[in-house]
Parts: C-alpha cells; sequence; structure tokens
C-alpha cells in the first residue's frame, strides 16, 4: 500500500515537485560519477536474455589502499636501511665478550745485610733514599695522555685514574694496610676476579695465585703498626693499546712506610724503622671496565723488605723492625723430590743503592737516578 502522494506509477513528471525539478539541487560532478558504484547498460546491452539493467563498479578504494600499503614497506625499509647505517658508522662499538684471566703474582721477600736501623720517622726519612719521595696519592702521578688508535684521550685518563685509585687503596689505606678492610679494594675488580681475590684473602697461599701480598699491601697488626701515616711513594704509570678493545696500564712504584712495633703505651726512642714495598703491577682492561671503572690485575711482582726469608708471607708482610736481624738469609728450602705442585721459594737480598742524607739547601738539585732503588739478589 503505497503511502499520500505516491501512486503506483510513480509521481508524473508534469506533477509539482517531480521530474528534474526534484534534483535540481543536485551537482552531478565529475567525483560524484567516478564515485558511482552502479553503471548502467546501454540499450543494445539490455535486450540479451535476463539482462540486467546496472552493473556494479569496482571499488577505488582498492586502488588508494594499494598505494598506502606500498608506501609504508618503503617507509619500513627505508628506517631498516637508516638502522643498518648509522650501526656501522656508531663509534662507540659494543663490548667484546673476553675471557678475565686470573691474576699471577710473585712476592719476593729482601732481608738486610745486618741489623735494621732504628730511629725517628723524620730522622729515617731524611737520611735515607725517601727523602724525596712525595707523601701518599701525590707520589702516584698520572704522565701524559694522549689518545690510542682504537681509545679517545678521556678513555686512557679514566684507565690511568682507576689505577690510581687501586694503588692508593691497596697501598696506603691505613684500614687495608693494618688488615682490617679489603672491600675498598675489591670494588676496583673486574667480577671474575673477586672469586680469587677473597680466596686469597681467606685462603692464602705461595702458589702464584692466592697470595694476599699479591693484591695489596697488608700487615699484621699484632705484630706491627703505622708509625707515621706520611707514607712516601714514587714511581711511573705507562700504558699501551693491547689490540683494538684492550687497553693496558703498568705501574711501577715503590712505598715506604715508618713502623713501629704493635705495644701499648710509651714507646722506646729510636724504635721506629723503614719498610719499603716495590710493587710492579700490570693492568688491563675492556671498554666495559672502563665504562663501569673497573680493572683487571694481571700480574704482581713485588719485592719487600726488610724481611726474613723464611717465614711465609703469603698472607701478610712481616717486616723486621728496628734493632732485629734476619735469622737466616736463605730462602727456605725446596724438596725437588716431593709430590703435587711443584714451589720454588724465592728470596732477595736487601741492598739500598744510596743511604746518603739529603743536599745541602744551598745547593738544590735532582736526586740521583739511583737513589732509593731497590736491588735483590737472589
Amino acid at each position: 500500500m503505497t503511502g499520500r502522494g505516491e501512486p503506483p506509477e510513480g509521481v508524473p513528471e508534469n506533477a509539482a515537485g517531480g521530474g528534474e525539478d526534484e534534483y535540481r539541487s543536485v551537482v552531478f560532478d565529475e567525483s560524484f560519477i567516478r564515485a558511482a558504484r552502479l553503471q548502467e547498460f546501454s540499450a543494445q546491452e539490455r535486450m540479451g536474455e535476463h539482462a540486467r539493467a546496472v552493473r556494479s563498479l569496482p571499488a577505488h578504494h582498492f586502488r588508494t589502499g594499494s598505494r598506502a600499503v606500498i608506501a609504508l614497506v618503503v617507509l619500513i625499509a627505508l628506517a631498516f636501511a637508516a638502522a643498518v647505517y648509522m650501526g656501522f658508522r656508531n663509534p662507540y662499538q659494543a663490548p667484546v665478550a673476553r675471557r678475565v684471566e686470573p691474576l699471577r703474582s710473585a712476592v719476593v721477600p729482601l732481608a738486610p745485610r745486618g741489623t735494621v736501623p732504628g730511629g725517628t720517622a723524620a730522622d729515617l726519612y731524611a737520611t735515607g733514599p725517601a727523602a724525596h719521595f712525595r707523601t701518599g696519592a701525590a707520589g702516584i702521578n698520572l704522565p701524559m695522555t694522549r689518545r690510542t688508535d682504537n681509545f679517545s684521550d678521556s678513555q686512557v685518563t679514566t684507565a690511568l685514574i682507576t689505577v690510581k685509585d687501586y694503588l692508593v687503596a691497596s697501598s696506603l689505606d691505613p684500614d687495608v694496610l693494618t688488615g682490617g678492610a679489603v672491600r675498598p679494594v675489591e670494588l676496583l675488580l673486574d667480577p671474575d676476579q673477586t672469586g680469587q681475590f677473597e680466596r686469597s684473602m681467606t685462603r692464602s697461599a705461595d702458589d702464584g695465585q692466592h697470595a694476599a701480598a699479591g693484591w695489596l699491601v697488608r700487615f699484621d697488626p699484632a705484630k706491627v703498626a703505622l708509625a707515621d701515616p706520611d707514607i712516601r711513594v714514587q714511581g711511573t704509570l705507562t700504558y699501551s693499546e693491547a689490540g683494538s678493545d684492550t687497553l693496558e696500564v703498568v705501574s711501577d712504584h715503590t712505598f715506604t712506610y715508618a713502623l713501629r712495633p704493635a705495644v701499648s703505651g710509651p714507646q722506646p726512642a729510636g724504635g721506629i724503622s723503614l719498610f719499603t714495598v716495590r710493587r710492579e703491577l700490570h693492568f688491563r682492561f675492556d671498554r666495559e671496565d672502563l665504562r663501569l671503572h673497573r680493572l683487571e690485575l694481571r700480574t704482581s711482582y713485588v719485592q719487600a723488605g726488610p724481611q726474613a726469608c723464611s717465614p711465609d708471607t703469603s698472607g701478610a708482610l712481616r717486616p723486621l723492625l728496628a734493632g732485629e736481624r734476619a735469622v737466616s738469609r736463605g730462602p727456605a728450602g725446596t724438596d725437588p723430590y716431593a709430590t703435587g705442585r711443584p714451589t720454588a721459594a724465592l728470596c732477595g737480598t736487601l741492598d739500598v743503592s744510596s743511604r746518603q742524607s739529603r743536599a745541602p739547601e744551598s745547593s738544590p738539585g735532582p736526586p740521583s737516578p739511583s737513589a732509593g732503588s731497590l736491588r735483590s739478589h737472589p
């Protein structure tokens, strides 16, 4: 049933509101025609049997969508190419996995030829080879730095500063020297070496890998004490590349300590003596070590005296104090017939190259190159 105003045959052409007047407000522009989804067949096409009056046209958005997909693929390809290019151009190379080797160390006691001289700390320093040494960390000077083929100037400086921090913690820290602390040293080590370090501190052994004196300077607090906190230091630092991803630093420093017996109460006059430790340490850094301010200690060669040759110095150094002398200057015996790991005891003779007093104030001059050096005679 049709509604009012809508006869079965449709609205007459001449009716008001019918015919062209009904679509007068519609504009059939070119975009409207292209967007049409239906197209009328021609008169000839409609003459066939079962011919339809209109046909459907393909959607135009398919072409537009294809272009969008192609553009997205091109953008992804460009982003991937840019990422690959930036990866090759990145100056900060990724850390290379490297196995950290265990520390190899040798600790050589230096036995005195006679009785250990005593006196006050000021007199012993003034008349001994360490008279021109600097005090404490001031004696550990950094060399002039210059970039290498694969490491920047700042990276070289970082390596040298880390080594200096290690030398200060392991040779000058009073808590470390008296055996009361080891954490300041351990914090600067590569984590792969902390297991060996901890065993060296708790179960020291003279096996070339687990001597506490290979890592740090430590005295037995029950026997000796520092008589003067101002430790005298002199030495050198050098650096070089050991590969495109490895930097090496070598330190060679002599530390002179003023020691006294660890007894309470008044100290006897002239009861202070000097104890000298020369440490030659080889450090290695990879890029991850430089970034995290840590190091790997590769080799440690230590000469320390005056000490007797026989006592075991793997756990702590055993200085001979003022008025004492080595009972036997020979090292402990070695049995070539013994089974197990072969051992070879090392010992030297303390031979101070110069004990002359300081030059007079009126004629200052550089110290003798040989002053203060230690020479060991096996």
